[in-house]
């Protein structure tokens, strides 16, 4: 009598077991779910008037009665609201002395992510999930990188951008394509 061969299962089993691990790890890769519980926290002071050259004193001459500029202007500010992740916290744009302009985020606290930049956008800041993809729809100028999820921080605005082009500012997430949370920036009267 013949004996019956049968098929090994062990190369089909083994290939399942490397799909499932490449796919998990692709997965953990991908969506970082361990940053949801890690904080960041950032404490950067206003800015400030430039430094002064080594010595001590400016040389450029300073007329007398003059009286001198401030530090920074508010152009703009808003609170930020809630998207994908709770947010909260207010937003300033400021016009400092030599005529550049920051944005300051002050007592941020939302959700640590993937790719979390800084967006300044002309799209309206919408409640709950209608607000959450609408940023990258129109004009937008990435201001870098969220530098942590709690705190207060300072991003300045590249000399070509134009702050009055924008009316909202999002803590954006670009590899899911979702806001975290927006606020809409008013400019006072």
């Amino acid at each position: 009598m013949g004996r019956v061969r049968r098929k090994s299962t062990r190369p089909v089993a083994a290939g399942l077991l490397l799909a499932a691990v490449v796919l998990t790890g692709g997965g953990l890769y991908w969506f970082q779910p361990w940053t949801l519980w890690q904080d960041e926290t950032v404490q950067e002071a206003l800015p400030g008037p430039t430094a002064l050259p080594a010595g001590g004193s400016d040389s450029r001459p300073t007329p007398s009665r003059t009286p001198a500029a401030p530090e920074q202007v508010t152009v703009a500010s808003g609170k930020l609201i809630s998207h994908e992740h709770a947010t909260s916290g207010t937003v300033r744009l400021l016009r400092l002395a030599d005529g550049s302009h920051v944005v300051r985020l002050e007592g941020l606290d939302t959700s640590n992510g993937p790719d979390l930049r800084v967006w300044l956008t002309d799209a309206p800041v919408k409640e709950g999930r209608a607000g959450w993809h609408v940023f990258d729809d129109g004009v937008h100028e990435s201001l870098g990188k969220l530098k942590g999820n709690k705190g207060d921080q300072n991003y300045r605005l590249p000399p070509h951008v134009d702050p009055a082009r924008f009316t909202s500012l999002a803590i954006w997430c670009d590899r899911f394509d979702v806001s975290f949370g927006a606020a809409e920036l008013t400019r006072p009267a």
